[in-house]
């Protein structure tokens, strides 16, 4: 599992940074699934090494404009660049999305050549298939605004080959049930578990994805244990009443929020552009106040690329912090 950045400016784009969304590429399977995506969003993808035939699930929090005004847009440019591997397209998101959707397409008379199925999200299980399954919550907002929490299923622990060729154990398809923990009987009638040749099971990873939103509790069981917090930091401590009246976090709330949910890694991104260099608060600021409550905590830029491991501890690797605004 691995993110990107596509967009971390709130409201309005910057000239460094555009306005959200966020990739998440899961390469086991060939795919990429959006959360969130606001004008300019096709633009990233160009910019990136992603290919719009990858994306088979957008999942959208609200109906503001930064967060779904390239979604049309997007959603155009696969049909009309007329692709033969692309497939169907889920999207889930708030009510009202598909009748956004529906009047874009009859008032600009687009088509799409493949199938685009909507999804009206409401609290709880989104989506489940064998490898993933989706929640969402209400969050705080102006507007009905959802949070996602990916879970990834456990996977089988490390197959023991040698021990299955000590026990006589015939190597091919039978393999295969033995790694799932099927229980297999053996040409000579003897049976064996697959849990007896696996090692403990691998725990899936977490994610969850919370803007736009104040400090509220949903968004602490959104995260709770999650590997990574894709939070909102819209405002400065300093900026604390801005964001009570507009329903948006702080640093030190979307720090709060990682640290009652014990997350092991804290992503913030949606600043406001009132944080560019040259201005008595900046980016670094924000950062410093989340750290202060939550030492785990880097702040997104376009384009930053985090690798979520498959086991409990995060990687060692040193992370970038912040780039100028």
């Amino acid at each position: 599992m691995q993110i990107t950045f596509l967009g971390t400016s709130s409201g309005v784009p910057t000239r460094s940074r555009n306005v959200s969304s966020v990739a998440l590429r899961l390469p086991q399977r060939a795919e990429v699934w959006l959360f969130d995506c606001g004008e300019g969003t096709q633009h990233q993808f160009l910019r990136s090494e992603f290919k719009v035939s990858q994306i088979r699930r957008i999942f959208v929090t609200h109906m503001h404009g930064d967060h779904i005004f390239g979604l049309m847009g997007l959603l155009a440019s696969c049909g009309l660049a007329g692709n033969a591997q692309q497939q169907r397209i889920d999207i889930y998101g708030p009510p009202k999305l598909n009748e956004y959707l529906q009047a874009c397409r009859r008032y600009s008379q687009t088509h799409f050549s493949y199938p685009i199925r909507v999804h009206t999200v409401s609290p709880g299980k989104v989506f489940e298939d064998e490898e993933f399954t989706v929640y969402c919550d209400r969050l705080e907002h102006r507007v009905p605004a959802f949070g996602y929490r990916i879970v990834e299923k456990d996977r089988p622990g490390r197959f023991d080959v040698k021990k299955a060729t000590a026990l006589g154990i015939p190597s091919g398809p039978i393999y295969g049930r033995l790694k799932r923990g099927e229980l297999v009987e053996l040409p000579n009638g003897r049976k064996i578990h697959g849990s007896e040749l696996c090692g403990p099971p691998l725990p899936g990873r977490k994610l969850a994805y919370c803007t736009d939103t104040v400090f509220c509790e949903q968004a602490i069981d959104l995260a709770s244990q999650a590997d990574v917090l894709i939070h909102e930091a819209t405002f400065s401590h300093h900026d604390a009443e801005l964001a009570y009246q507009r329903l948006h976090s702080t640093s030190t709330m979307a720090a709060q929020v990682a640290l009652a949910a014990q997350v092991k890694q804290l992503i913030m991104t949606h600043f406001s552009p009132r944080y560019a260099p040259g201005n008595a608060i900046q980016l670094e600021d924000l950062l410093a106040e989340a750290r202060a409550i939550f030492a785990n905590t880097v702040m997104a830029y376009d384009f930053f690329t985090f690798d979520i491991p498959r086991l409990d501890a995060i990687a060692s690797k040193p992370q970038p912090s912040v780039v100028s605004s």
